[in-house]
Parts: structure tokens; sequence; C-alpha cells
């Protein structure tokens, strides 16, 4: 492997981190927020440079650009990561055997953490946020989209740990290559997890290659079911906000499943996405309902169905039941996030039972799956898997354990 020697170093270097106390992780973390606020035109130049690359017309765009605004969020969910308890150290079982030995499991970190991203440049800070504070060392491979961004993001970092004595070799960033992905994915003994972000080819190469373990993020197939019994100024509200909060991330919603008593309603539905330019994929029965009342119409077919549109575009899907809706995305979802609009809670009940993805939402917009808004500080990613971590995973996602065993000279018969 021609990057070896990276990985043997941050290896080296997660050993290290052991030996922090929480309260230098969090100082170091309100450190390098610090300097993210007071370098925000330099962070800013470096992604002016990879936005100068890509088309604005690319949905990947939104998810490149990096504002004023938004390092400040940036940094200030770096200081929440700060505020909260470690996850370390924490015993989640302890007993006594009746021979007297006495066992205790207790969270520890993983070591080193891949994490594989595109179009991301704010999963820079985030994972290094999340890592550090959890006693993890990190190795990203971030797209080539976002090459400038990041390396001057882990320049910055860098830059923090050494003012604090800190091996810089705790975060490495990987050269932007299909080649640099494939050494990570095959660095049995160096990187402990593999986490990729990005679409589903990523995630589909990634599972199909590496020789780590790994934790799927699946892509976000996003579904919201407006039932006989929805409130349309409520579902209005929710539809508008899960469709065009920002359309490029994986929680935003692809496909508004309608039940065909309210397909009276679907004008007053839609009408705020209108104000967007969002181009609706209506199968028969909505486009009727929508015909010369909504501007950007146009026929579904099947692909409209299942598709991850990261972009200003919704499927509509008309359905006679509950049954017939949960049917659906039970083929088409991926197992992200999924809602229902409904006043009947023993439907929305048994919406939330039958539907087989991470978060479920009742009267509540699939916008808010994130794990700052889960009071988490920030997310390293939003698992779809169900073996491990499910949904947004942070600092105690990224912990394992081990057992300690106590004893007095005993002796297995």
């Amino acid at each position: 492997m021609q990057l070896k020697e990276t990985f043997e170093k941050v290896k080296r270097a997660s050993k290290s981190l052991a030996l922090l106390s929480d309260g230098q992780r969090n100082d170091i973390l309100n450190a390098v927020a610090d300097a993210i606020l007071n370098n925000k035109e330099r962070i800013l130049e470096a992604n002016a440079q990879d936005l100068a690359k890509m088309s604005k017309e690319n949905p990947l765009y939104d998810r490149l650009q990096l504002t004023e605004s938004r390092l400040e969020g940036i940094a200030s969910d770096m200081r929440n990561v700060a505020t909260l308890p470690s996850p370390l150290g924490h015993i989640t079982k302890q007993k006594t055997l009746p021979n007297g030995l006495r066992l205790c499991r207790v969270s520890v970190p993983f070591g080193v953490i891949g994490m594989i991203y595109e179009a991301r440049p704010n999963v820079t800070f985030d994972v290094f946020s999340l890592c550090f504070k959890s006693g993890n060392a990190c190795v990203l491979k971030g797209g080539k989209d976002a090459d400038c961004s990041n390396r001057e993001e882990v320049a910055l970092i860098h830059e923090v740990l050494e003012k604090f004595g800190i091996s810089k070799d705790v975060v490495a960033l990987l050269p932007a290559t299909h080649e640099a992905t494939g050494e990570m994915l095959n660095a049995v003994g160096y990187v402990d997890l593999c986490i990729p972000r990005g679409g589903r080819k990523l995630i589909d190469f990634v599972r199909d290659t590496a020789r780590i373990p790994v934790i799927e993020t699946g892509a976000g197939v996003v579904n919201t079911y407006f039932d006989k019994d929805g409130d349309i100024e409520m579902g209005k509200a929710i539809i508008n906000n899960a469709k065009t909060r920002r359309v490029s991330v994986c929680n935003a919603l692809d496909c508004l499943i309608v039940h065909d008593s309210r397909l009276g309603d679907l004008p007053v539905l839609c009408e705020k996405m209108a104000e967007r330019n969002v181009i609706i994929y209506a199968d028969d029965a909505a486009y009727l309902a929508l015909e010369g009342k909504y501007p950007y119409l146009e026929h579904a077919t099947e692909e409209s169905f299942g598709t991850e549109f990261m972009d200003y575009k919704l499927a509509i899907k008309t359905v006679a039941s509950l049954e017939e809706a949960l049917e659906h995305i039970d083929y088409n979802g991926s197992g992200h996030s999924e809602a229902i609009v409904t006043m009947n809670e023993t439907t929305a009940r048994q919406f939330q039972a039958h539907v087989d993805a991470a978060c479920v939402y009742w009267n509540a917009p699939t916008s808010f799956t994130d794990g700052a808004q889960f009071g988490l500080g920030a997310e390293i990613g939003i698992s779809t898997q169900k073996l491990g971590p499910r949904g947004p995973m942070a600092l105690e996602e990224i912990c394992t354990y081990k057992w300690l065993i106590e004893g007095e000279g005993q002796t297995r018969p």
C-alpha cells in the first residue's frame, strides 16, 4: 500500500488520544471552533476554488457551498460537541459471578475511523469533532469536488493541534483519488471502522469492496404519506419544509404519497413549492388533480419513484389505503426517513410500527433527521443498516466496549 506509512502514523497517534482528559479535548475543540471563525475568509477562498469547478445547476452545488453563516453553524456545532458528556469510560454492564470474578463492560474508542465522503466540506469538521471527543483518530477521504476546502480545513485543524502539542497525525486527509479509497478499504489492521457518506454508487462500492468493517449510511429515498385524516395546513408546511429546506441533503423529501380521498387538496398542499420552482412528477390521478393548478407539472414514470432527486423535484403517488401507502414505502424506500401526516393516532401508530426505517415521523418533516437536531451535537452519518447503530450517529455510536475482569486467583475447572 502506497499509503501504508500514513495509516501507520494515524494508528500510532490514536494511542496518544487515550492520555488526554475530556477537559483537554474540549479545550482543543473550542480552539478549533475559534480558528474557524477567525479564518473564515481563508476557508471561503478555498471553497470558492472548488465551487468554480462545479456548475451551479449541479444538485451537489448546495452541499459543496460554504458561507459565513454555515461556518458559524459548524463552529457552533463543534462547541456543542465540547459541552456533551464524554462517551468514554461508561460502565454499561457489571456483575459478580458465583466464583467471585467481577465483570465490568466499559465504553472505549474504536481507535481509527475512516471516513469517505463526497462534496461535503462540512463533514471534515463534523467528523473531526466527534472522533476527537470520543478518543478516535480519523482518516478522511474527501471527494475531488471539495478537495481545496477539505485541505484548508485539515490544515487549520493541524495548526491548532500543534499549538496544543498534539500529534497532527490524529487527523489525516488522503488524496482525492479512487486509488486512495481502495487503499483505505484494504487497510486491515490500521483502520478499525469505515463510514461512507454519499450517493448509492459510493455506498455500494464501499460495501462490496471493503476488507475492513463498514457501517452503511444509505441513500435517502424519503417518502411522506398524507393520510385521509391529514390536516391540510399542517401538511402543506411539512411537505414544503421537507422538500425545499435543502434539496441536496439526504433527508429531503422525494415522494409525496396522498390518499385518493384528498386529491382535491393537492393544489393547496403543493402551492408553496411552486414558489421554489419544484418540478412535480405526478401519477395519473395526481396529474388530473393538479393540471392547470400547478405550473411545473409532468407525468411520472416508473423511474420517478424510488429516486433520490437531490434537486427541486418531487414525485407524487396516489393510494387508496394506508396498506397501499406502506407497500409503496416498502418497495421504494431506502430505510432512511419516512413520515405520515394524519390526525388519526391509530393510523399513525400503525404506520410507525410497520415502516422499516431508521427514523419514522408523525406530523413532522423528515428534515429533522440530523444529529445536531437530535441533540447529538453533530453527526458522523445516518446509518440505515440494522446491525450496530441506526439513524443519526454521533459520540456513542463511534465507541465500542471491552470487558474488564478482576479476580483473586480463581482458575477454571
